[in-house]
């Protein structure tokens, strides 16, 4: 994986879709997340998206966006969101950004894993 690439993987169980991303979120990449993410909500309609963020590395202001957009995204469809597992560096920036105010954060969310 290049820097500028980031893994997309997806799992859907009952009526929950897990999307699990690996490498950096930047502006590089970011346009490309959002529409694969937003496709596969738009295909499968789940009732919950849960954005995995355990194998993220990197993430700027763009994939704070990404986030955002996706959380907004869902309230708009009807849709519960929630980062899981994001890591300590990750958390930070969603912490400094208070987006715990909106998005629920759950640091030991089990799925099955895409990997």
């Amino acid at each position: 994986m290049t820097e500028c690439e980031i893994s997309v993987k997806s799992i859907s169980s009952g009526n929950s879709l897990t999307v699990f991303l690996e490498g950096d979120i930047d502006h590089h990449n970011a346009r490309q997340i959002r529409s694969r993410i937003d496709t596969k909500v738009y295909i499968q309609r789940p009732d919950e998206l849960i954005l995995d963020l355990s194998r993220v590395s990197f993430m700027d202001s763009s994939g704070l966006g990404l986030v955002l957009g996706r959380y907004t995204k869902a309230v708009e469809l009807g849709i519960s969101f929630k980062v899981a597992n994001p890591t300590p560096q990750i958390k930070r920036i969603l912490d400094l950004a208070g987006t715990e105010r909106l998005i629920k954060i759950e640091n030991n969310h089990v799925v099955k894993n895409a990997y």
